[in-house]
């Protein structure tokens, strides 16, 4: 008799290159999807609606990539730790097969759930799927966890990487009994409305496995030749836009490593490659901040640095809503903010300059502008986004801490046409660019547009900003 195998998706919502799933099919033809809409994570105050659209078209789309292998995915809601063990039993599954995550939440809830189905006898196999290399795997010479990521970068970089694996085929699926006796533990599909989540707008990337295929080959096509000029000009299109399929995992990490390969293999200039290189090194980032996460889940809660556990933020709670609704009076940062409001989606570049401007402008903690941005992004990823936000507070893992971002100077080098912020803030389209990008404009031409004064002066913001630094580190 075949085993019948569940395969419990997380980040990793496709039939193709899955590491887990593909260990699944090898031991039995009958593999049968699973996903639980978990309300510890879907009921939390920073889920953005941009990311569980994206979340239940993908599901969807997962779906069609089982029925077309010939299986069925299955959708639990409720606890794991009950609707797995449950579906489980009541399906007399052998085993549960899954992929690691390194979250605190994900760490946890797949230990407590492990523990359930053996308990239950059904056997569980985990595996590393969304990383290149597991934590464990990059190391220092004496066996501690990276903190810098330069060293970890030359490690990583010096490893070989594992090819793609076989998506799911001729998989056998459920029997008419045994799709009955599922209906008692599953349901239906919802849409994101369903669950309480209203997204009306297109979004920028879109669900599934093959819109993220077609988009890393148009990038590993053209923009990835120039990333390292162009990544960090807003107004072109010189990103992969592929955050939200790796967050995800509706395209594989492998299959995305081996297109950046074969696009070195056929450049014809050292330029050309070390552009892709620096996207390359884009992906090491995020597995950097993937293994800080999995060896300091602490960083979940607070920063890493000492010195900012009690640092003494101002938090206006004016000037907060004011950077969130984009009406700051810094053109750059408004763009930024309404762009993500507006699509659910920031440049990476925009991203560093809004974070900076809450915490070293605003000086405002900056984990409230990493909740804000997480009830906002389609692409909202805790370690990433932690990452990133630390980075740009100074508390994080950085050998430079201090860095502060003049918004003029960022829009002038940035966007010194300012296409990307007329795109945005079309209010200020009729305003000389030299006016525009560096934010010196009049009182008479901010009235007739309708668009606010600066709240903060970023002179005196910026001197106050580093005395109260200077004060924590002597302290």
């Amino acid at each position: 008799m075949t085993d019948l195998i569940l395969f419990w998706h997380r980040r990793d919502l496709r039939t193709v290159d899955n590491i887990g799933l593909d260990a699944a099919r090898q031991r039995s033809s009958k593999v049968i999807g699973v996903f639980c809409l978990d309300p510890n994570i879907l009921q939390r105050d920073d889920v953005a609606p941009a990311r569980v659209t994206y979340l239940i078209g993908s599901l969807a789309k997962l779906q069609e990539s089982y029925a077309h292998a010939g299986s069925q995915l299955l959708i639990l809601q409720g606890q794991p730790i009950e609707r797995l063990p449950a579906l489980a039993k009541a399906l007399s599954a052998q085993a549960v097969y899954l992929n690691r995550d390194v979250e605190p939440y994900g760490r946890e809830r797949d230990r407590t759930v492990a523990a359930a189905l053996r308990e239950a006898g059904v056997e569980v196999q985990a595996f590393w799927d969304q990383l290149l290399h597991a934590p464990t795997q990059v190391m220092t010479g004496s066996g501690q966890p990276y903190t810098v990521y330069t060293p970890f970068w030359r490690n990583w970089k010096s490893q070989p990487k594992a090819e793609p694996v076989v998506g799911l085929t001729q998989a056998s699926g459920l029997s008419e009994s045994e799709i009955s006796t599922a209906k008692a533990e599953t349901i239906a599909l919802p849409t994101a409305k369903d669950l309480g989540f209203l997204w009306d707008t297109e979004l920028p990337l879109a669900p599934g496995t093959a819109a993220a295929q077609e988009k890393l080959n148009a990038f590993c096509s053209r923009a990835i030749q120039e990333y390292g000029e162009q990544r960090n000009f807003p107004a072109i299109d010189g990103t992969s836009r592929l955050s939200a399929a790796l967050k995800f995992g509706t395209i594989g990490i492998r299959t995305v490593w081996a297109a950046t390969e074969a696009a070195a293999v056929e450049s014809r200039s050292d330029e050309t490659r070390q552009n892709i290189q620096t996207w390359q090194q884009e992906l090491a980032w995020r597995e950097f901040y993937q293994h800080a996460m999995y060896f300091f889940p602490e960083l979940a809660e607070g920063s890493y640095r000492a010195q900012f556990k009690q640092f003494p933020w101002d938090n206006n709670d004016d000037y907060f809503q004011a950077w969130c609704e984009g009406r700051t009076g810094y053109p750059i940062v408004d763009a930024a903010m309404r762009q993500m409001n507006t699509i659910g989606w920031m440049h990476n570049r925009c991203r560093m300059i809004v974070a900076s401007f809450l915490t070293k402008d605003l000086i405002v903690d900056g984990r409230l502008g990493e909740k804000y941005f997480m009830q906002r992004l389609i692409d909202g990823d805790l370690s990433a986004n932690n990452g990133g936000w630390q980075w740009s507070t100074s508390s994080g893992m950085d050998p430079k801490p201090l860095r502060i971002f003049n918004p003029a100077s960022q829009a002038q080098k940035f966007d010194p046409d300012g296409e990307y912020i007329r795109e945005w803030l079309p209010e200020l389209r009729s305003l000389d660019t030299a006016d525009l990008v560096s934010g010196k404009i009049s009182s008479s031409d901010r009235e007739r547009c309708g668009y606010p004064a600066p709240i903060v002066d970023h002179k005196q913001q910026q001197q106050q900003f580093k005395q109260l630094y200077q004060q924590q580190k002597q302290t």
